[in-house]
């Protein structure tokens, strides 16, 4: 008969190497997001010369640079207008563990049936599921308005926010690294 006791294990309990491995990949997660300083920036708000044509330049380049942080702002939005529905907050966090870990913090690629599920898909579908989750709950009216305040702060930002420095901080840190 052997014992363990007084032995120090080697590798950490199942639990603690989840929380572990999940800690980690919240940081990669969150890290593939823009700096909000640089979505913030009040220097490189200008209202579009171009008109139209600029504004739509704009929102198509911004909302694919920002692409994670406009998701974050308009989830956020769409969970203060739910604090005083707790079923459809109930529903809401669900929704937020399937974000988690099928949007924000996937270190892999997403496959499904051998095909390579890309990345706005991921993001078309869950918010799609998430709204439509959400007004199966008595909810209906405070979802659609927190929806549609998430779309216009995201293409007002996106239409007012100058695209010529969003490259110039990579091109830094590339730099700085070398």
């Amino acid at each position: 008969m052997t014992t363990t006791y007084g032995t120090i294990p080697t590798s950490p309990p199942p639990n603690l190497e989840y929380i572990s491995r999940a800690k980690q990949r919240i940081k990669a997660g969150l890290g593939t997001r823009r700096p909000w300083k640089a979505m913030f920036n009040f220097r490189s708000l200008k209202v579009p010369g171009g008109g139209v044509p600029e504004a739509l330049s704009r929102i198509r380049i911004n909302v694919s640079y920002f692409r994670m942080n406009y998701a974050m702002v308009t989830l956020l939005i769409l969970f203060l207008s739910l604090l005083w529905h707790p079923i459809s907050l109930i529903v809401f966090l669900v929704l937020m563990a399937a974000w988690l870990f099928l949007y924000f913090l996937r270190d892999e690629p997403l496959v499904v049936l051998g095909h390579l599920v890309d990345d706005r898909l991921v993001l078309l579908v869950m918010a799609l599921l998430t709204v439509a989750l959400l007004l199966l709950t008595d909810a209906t009216v405070n979802i659609l308005v927190a929806v549609a305040v998430g779309v216009v702060a995201v293409v007002a930002h996106a239409a007012f926010r100058r695209t010529e420095d969003l490259f110039l901080g990579e091109e830094e840190e590339v730099a700085s690294a070398a």
